[in-house]
C-alpha cells in the first residue's frame, strides 16, 4: 500500500472551512466549567441530499447482516441445544466468538475504510459471511459449526460493518446521530428476517437448506450495498492502525469502559429470552422464537426515535447514557416475569429499550471524534475492547444458569448490575467532557 504523507492535508470534495463549538480543556486534559471556543474544521458535509441518504440506505442493508446475524443466534441456540445435547454455556461460545470476532475485525476494517478501501473491504467481508453461512449449512459437528459460524462468519461481519459507518459519518454532522440511527434500524430488520426464515424453514426443508436460504438472502443484500456505497472524503492513507493518543482523552477512555460493561451483558437477552420462555414459562419452541422476533422487531422504531433525541434534544452521549440505564431497569424487571402474557409484554418493552441503547451507540462515539477521517480507526479501537466483553458475556450468563440448576435469577441480577455500571461510567465520560453542568447537549 503506497503511503502518501501529504494526504493528511486533504479535504473532502467541495469542502470549505467552518467553525464548530467545542469545550476548552486545560493542558492536563481536565474539563471543568466549559467555555465554548471556536475550533477550525476543514470539514463541511452535505448533511443531506439524495447521495447522502442513499449511503444511509446502504448502511441499513449492511447492518441488516452485520448485526442482524448475531441477534439471530437465539434461534440457533435453541436448535443446537436440542440437536447437539450440549450445555448452554458451551453452545453460547459459538455466538460469543462470532460477536467477539465481529468487534475485533472492526479495528482493521475501520482503518482500511479510512484509507479509502471502502468497496473492497465491504466485498471481502460479504464473501466471508456468505461462505461461512454456507459452510454452517453442511456442518454436522460442534467444531465444524464453531469454525464456520463462529470464526469465519464472525470475521466477515466485522470486516463488512465499518465501511458504511465511516461513509455515513462523512456525509452528516448536524443530523449524524439520526442518520446513523436510521442506518442501525437495519439491525432490527435483519434480526427479524433471519430468525423468522430459519425457524419457518427448518421444519419444512431441514436445517441445511434453511441456512442456505439465509445465505442467498445475505448475498443479494451485500451486492446491493456494495454497488451503492460511495465515499465522500478523500482517504487518509497515512497514519497508524491504532491512535494511541485517543487513550489520553478522559472522555474517550471512560466511554470505552462504559461500552465494555454495557456490551458484556447486552446480548444476554438476545441469546436467552426464547430459551427462558420455553424452559421456565412453558412456551413451545415456535412461540418462544416468536418472542425473539417481537423483541427484535420492536428495536426498529426505537432507533430513529433515539437518533432524533440525540441530534435535536439531548445529545448522543446523554441519550446513550440514559437509554442504557433504562435497559438495566428492564433486565431487573425480567426477574418478575413468569407468565405467558407477561413475557409478551416484556418482549415489547425490552426490545424498545435494547434498540434505543444500541441505536445511538455509534453516534455517541462520533460526537467524541472531531476528525471524521479518524472515525473508523477510533471506533475500531472501541470495538476491540468491547469484543472481549461480548466474548465473555453470554457464556458467563450460561455458566451462572447451569451452576444454579437452570434458574435464571442470578444471571438476570448479574446482567442488570453490569449494564447499570456501564451507564454510570458513560455518565462519567459525559461529566469529564463537559463538567457538572446539566443543560449541556453532548
Amino acid at each position: 500500500m503506497a503511503v502518501n504523507r501529504d494526504i493528511e492535508k486533504s479535504s473532502p470534495v467541495d469542502a470549505r472551512p467552518e467553525t464548530i463549538d467545542a469545550p476548552s480543556i486545560s493542558d492536563h486534559g481536565e474539563a471543568g466549567d466549559v467555555d465554548l471556543v471556536q475550533v477550525e474544521s476543514p470539514f463541511e458535509p452535505p448533511d443531506g441530499g439524495l447521495v447522502a441518504w442513499t449511503q444511509v440506505f446502504a448502511g441499513n442493508l449492511v447492518n441488516c447482516i452485520s448485526w442482524g446475524y448475531p441477534a439471530t443466534f437465539g434461534v440457533y441456540q435453541l436448535y443446537y441445544k436440542d440437536w447437539l445435547q450440549l450445555p448452554q454455556a458451551q453452545i453460547s461460545w459459538i455466538g460469543s466468538v462470532q460477536l467477539f470476532l465481529t468487534f475485533v475485525a472492526c479495528t482493521f476494517s475501520g482503518r482500511l475504510a479510512d484509507a479509502g478501501y471502502v468497496k473492497t473491504t465491504l466485498a471481502v467481508g460479504s464473501f466471508m459471511v456468505v461462505f461461512g453461512t454456507f459452510m454452517t449449512s453442511i456442518s454436522t459437528q460442534y467444531w465444524q459449526i464453531f469454525l464456520a459460524q463462529g470464526v469465519c462468519t464472525g470475521l466477515g461481519l466485522g470486516v463488512m460493518f465499518m465501511p458504511p459507518l465511516t461513509v455515513i459519518n462523512s456525509y452528516f454532522k448536524r443530523k449524524r446521530a439520526l442518520a446513523l440511527a436510521i442506518a442501525a434500524t437495519g439491525t432490527g430488520i435483519g434480526s427479524v428476517i433471519f430468525p423468522a426464515t430459519i425457524q419457518y424453514l427448518i421444519p419444512r426443508v431441514g436445517f441445511g437448506w434453511a441456512v442456505r436460504v439465509s445465505a442467498f438472502v445475505a448475498l443479494v443484500i451485500c451486492v446491493i450495498a456494495t454497488i451503492i456505497l460511495k465515499p465522500h472524503l478523500k482517504p487518509r492513507r497515512s497514519g497508524p492502525w491504532v491512535e494511541w493518543s485517543a487513550f489520553r482523552e478522559g472522555p474517550y477512555v471512560l466511554f470505552t469502559m462504559g461500552a465494555f460493561l454495557t456490551f458484556w451483558a447486552l446480548y444476554f437477552g438476545f441469546f436467552y429470552i426464547n430459551v427462558y420462555a420455553r424452559n421456565v414459562v412453558g412456551f413451545d419452541t415456535v412461540s418462544s422464537v416468536q418472542l425473539l422476533l417481537i423483541m427484535n422487531g420492536m428495536s426498529v422504531p426505537s432507533r430513529p426515535i433515539t437518533g432524533f433525541l440525540a441530534d435535536y434534544v439531548l445529545g448522543p452521549v446523554n441519550t446513550f447514557t440514559i437509554m442504557t440505564m433504562i435497559l438495566a431497569g428492564m433486565v431487573f424487571a425480567w426477574i418478575g416475569i413468569h407468565t405467558r402474557t407477561d413475557m409478551y409484554v416484556f418482549a415489547v418493552f425490552f426490545g424498545l429499550a435494547n434498540g434505543a441503547a444500541q441505536g445511538v451507540y455509534v453516534g455517541a462515539l462520533a460526537s467524541l471524534t472531531k476528525d471524521p477521517r479518524k472515525m473508523g480507526t477510533r471506533f475500531g479501537m472501541v470495538c476491540t475492547v468491547v469484543a472481549f466483553a461480548t466474548l465473555a458475556g453470554p457464556p458467563t450468563a450460561g455458566a451462572i444458569i447451569d451452576h444454579d440448576g437452570g434458574r435464571y435469577i442470578w444471571a438476570q441480577v448479574w446482567a442488570g448490575i453490569v449494564i447499570a455500571l456501564g451507564s454510570c461510567t458513560l455518565g462519567m465520560a459525559r461529566i469529564k467532557s463537559t463538567g457538572w453542568r446539566l443543560k449541556v447537549k453532548i
